[in-house]
């Protein structure tokens, strides 16, 4: 048997701000998009290197305000490019904690993204 990295689904309200957010902001890329028809909501892939994450505009899908934790390595390099974009909503900073360096973001839509640096030397899966 073989258990693949989980998919999280966030829950999204406006297609645009979650393009803003995940596309313009976080330098996700789409992967694809869904509607059963044109004036359906939408449920898109995104992706930035191995993180995958689903994004759903369908009712029942998610719960607004979820919490993401993300391994990362050199999260300093994120933090500038962050920086660097300049987003109107939000300024995430990195703070140090006893376990890693940690990054977190909230979406137009209230979800956390935790993005971590492990204070140790193995970071399965990052």
């Amino acid at each position: 048997m073989h258990l693949a990295p989980a998919i999280p689904i966030i829950r999204i309200f406006s297609e645009e701000k979650a393009r803003e957010f995940y596309v313009d902001f976080l330098g996700f890329t789409i992967d694809w998009e869904h509607r059963f028809d044109a004036n359906f909501p939408l449920y898109a892939q995104v992706r930035r290197s191995e993180l995958i994450l689903h994004l759903s505009e369908h009712h029942g899908d998610a719960t607004p305000g979820s919490t993401i934790f993300v391994p990362v390595r050199d999260i300093d390099a994120l933090h500038a490019e962050l920086q660097r974009k300049d987003y109107k909503y939000g300024k995430p900073g990195v703070e140090a904690l006893p376990w890693g360096k940690v990054l977190e973001t909230v979406d137009p839509f209230g979800n956390r993204i935790r993005f971590c640096e492990s204070a140790k030397e193995d970071m399965r899966g990052a």
